[in-house]
């Protein structure tokens, strides 16, 4: 009765997804089994962006691949399970996205997943580094203000560092400002932009309201809760879920749209701007987040921080030395550590 011709077209509307020019980008994501791992695959299966997906985890990744491949969409999905096939799931690569680690369970905090994560990570980061060194990494394992750090490290070891390529998502942090401003603003959430700088954790995460489009004002106390809730954001799931997890859906969301934002770039469109955590020379610490303008080759301009209010500037004063100090940690952990390879 229904033709095919007259079936729905489904598109996930997500913000920064450009559908103008069509990609053969080989994309892997390293812990694809996982809780953001399955959802954020499945948003990358559904672009017309992507042209292959290389899925890798230790457990159940060919069902996942094979699930993900029954999708009516162009992407080519292949699964890859355990070490053994690590570094084929990563040959040709040009976007390498990790979520993978453990979660957070009530009670931790990102920190407190230094020691597991660290390891995974720069476990990854080595295969990436000999099998696909020019790739752009998209870090989202937390705890990222150290991981980016362990990343960078493991990179340089091979003699393969390049700081324009190496991004520790922080978008998460961009969309929960958009949505609670929104909320509070009665305003079309997908219409809000908020520029989020500093790290990604807790008092690390700075929200510049005074650069928020459209402009949005509060009084000083609405002002405080509002920044207090977006650090605590990734907090408040973790408790609504009672043990069950950390952030997994909002993540995969907020990791697809910053990978479409890369792809895009890739892509040759002009203009595309977002936050991430980089290599950064605009504050006294290694790593920072603001506003990045992406091109074909990673990053083409840091934006900076602008002009910041007397409230922001302060926030940024209190967040420096917990920065420092994740950074450090991140780089005495590769400093301390044997690359299997090297």
């Amino acid at each position: 009765m229904f033709s095919r011709i007259a079936r729905p077209t489904i598109c996930i509307a997500t913000r920064s997804l450009s559908t103008s020019s069509q990609n053969n980008a080989k994309v892997a994501v390293l812990g694809a089994s996982g809780g953001i791992g399955q959802p954020l695959s499945l948003l990358l299966k559904n672009s017309p962006l992507v042209g292959e997906l290389s899925l890798f985890d230790i457990a159940h990744t060919p069902g996942v691949a094979a699930d993900l491949s029954h999708i009516e969409t162009r992407a080519h999905v292949t699964g890859y399970m355990g070490p053994d096939q690590l570094d084929a799931a990563l040959k040709g690569c040009n976007v390498v996205v990790i979520p993978a680690g453990v979660p957070r369970k009530p009670g931790m905090t990102r920190d407190d997943l230094f020691n597991t994560n660290a390891t995974i990570v720069a476990t990854l980061a080595d295969a990436v580094a000999r099998n696909c060194p020019e790739a752009m990494i998209c870090i989202i394992a937390n705890p990222v203000n150290s991981t980016i750090p362990i990343t960078s490290e493991v990179m340089k070891k091979y003699g393969v560092y390049n700081p324009n390529r190496v991004f520790g998502v922080t978008t998460l942090d961009i969309v929960r400002a958009n949505a609670f401003v929104a909320e509070l603003k009665g305003l079309d959430p997908a219409r809000v932009n908020v520029p989020v700088i500093g790290g990604h954790a807790g008092k690390t995460i700075i929200p510049l309201i005074s650069q928020a489009t459209p402009k949005v004002e509060f009084p000083a106390d609405q002002l405080s809760a509002l920044t207090a809730r977006i650090q605590d954001a990734g907090t408040e799931v973790v408790k609504a879920k009672a043990g069950a997890g950390s952030a997994t859906l909002s993540m995969a969301y907020a990791g697809a749209r910053f990978t479409f934002s890369v792809l895009d770039a890739m892509n040759g469109k002009d203009g595309v701007v977002e936050c991430a955590y980089v290599r950064s020379e605009e504050t006294e610490c290694k790593y920072f987040s603001t506003p990045l303008l992406l091109g074909k080759h990673g990053i083409e301009k840091n934006l900076g921080l602008g002009k910041l209010s007397a409230f922001e500037e302060n926030l940024v004063a209190e967040a420096i030395g917990e920065l420092k100090g994740s950074i450090k940690k991140g780089e005495d952990f590769v400093a301390n550590m044997k690359c299997p390879h090297v």
